[in-house]
């Protein structure tokens, strides 16, 4: 009786472990303009991909994040004529999906604005 009751707690836990672990952090960006600088940016999100500095003296830094969504695979059969018999199986690769976040940051390295693509 005492293992039903652990192995029940223990499942109980494992979910809520899982449950917990994947739960998404949102960032309010727009709360962010105007104290947020660039190397607070590069702590939490790493260096950028992409980095311009423009003649006006602005930062411009792109973050590029890559999803893997896993892959398809489609598998059909079709049947011709007599006896004869047709079969495929296609297999497409792994479909990701791209995020792109742009920040703009001041002549003082202050978030001015910021774009999500």
């Amino acid at each position: 009786m005492k293992t039903k009751t652990f192995l029940k707690t223990s499942l109980a836990v494992a979910v809520a472990i899982l449950f917990a672990g994947c739960a998404t952090h949102r960032v309010d960006w727009n709360a962010r303009v105007g104290i947020f600088n660039f190397d607070q940016a590069v702590t939490e999100l790493g260096p950028p991909d992409k980095q311009a500095k423009l003649s006006d003296g602005q930062t411009i830094a792109e973050w590029v994040t890559r999803y893997n969504t896993g892959s398809s695979v489609t598998v059909g059969t079709g049947f011709y004529g007599y006896p004869g018999g047709v079969g495929y199986v296609q297999s497409v690769g792994p479909n990701t999906y791209e995020s792109k976040l742009r920040l703009t940051f001041g002549t003082n390295n202050v978030l001015t604005a910021w774009a999500k693509k």
